[in-house]
């Protein structure tokens, strides 16, 4: 939500960077995103929608420079298509509660680029700081094996090396695991999630 945050991300070397559209704390408009992405140094910048239509988020991809799409609430393989022809990464999301969640999984791998599997927490999406239960989150990964998987919900620098490790996602995604506040980034934080990320991480 802060030029200043945005830059430091990408000094600590953020492969992607979001802006959320639907309702909550962090909540941006149009108009700052592409303040954002001014200052973004062509990172890929991803818009998180919830209940806007595809002809919106068109609209707004358009108007801002978003690269990508992360699509929570009821979105079809139809719609990530169409986001899809129009140039756009589609991240859809499968919010798990329990085993059986799961079974939403292959539907969400149709039209996306990448399936975001984070806990389904009552009455909150996303930024709830909850983390998703490692055996629930083995279990989707062994599911989307042939499928980018993104993991998501409670990460923090102390604990996404353990994640990583446990899960083996594609991506990491973090919000509210390196902000001083909801929408304000710390930096100190971010550089040591970058940091436990990169240590991980295999050279490649």
């Amino acid at each position: 939500m802060r030029p200043r945050d945005v830059d430091r991300a990408v000094q600590v070397g953020a492969a992607y960077l979001g802006v959320v559209f639907a309702e909550g704390p962090r909540t941006v408009t149009p108009g700052l995103v592409s303040e954002l992405i001014r200052a973004s140094a062509g990172v890929p910048v991803f818009g998180v929608f919830a209940e806007h239509r595809v002809e919106e988020i068109l609209q707004i991809s358009e108007q801002t420079g978003l690269r990508g799409a992360q699509l929570h609430g009821r979105y079809s393989p139809s719609d990530a298509e169409r986001l899809r022809a129009a140039g756009l990464e589609v991240w859809r999301v499968v919010r798990i509660a329990a085993p059986l969640d799961l079974d939403a999984l292959s539907s969400a791998v149709l039209g996306s680029h990448a399936v975001l599997v984070e806990p389904k927490v009552p009455h909150a999406l996303g930024g709830s700081g909850i983390p998703l239960e490692y055996t629930v989150a083995r279990q989707a990964r062994v599911r989307l094996a042939s499928h980018p998987m993104v993991l998501a919900g409670g990460l923090t620098p102390e604990n996404v090396a353990e994640a990583m490790e446990r899960v083996r996602p594609d991506i990491v995604d973090v919000s509210s695991g390196v902000e001083a506040g909801p929408g304000a980034k710390d930096h100190a934080k971010l550089a040591r999630f970058a940091e436990a990320v990169f240590a991980y991480s295999p050279i490649t």
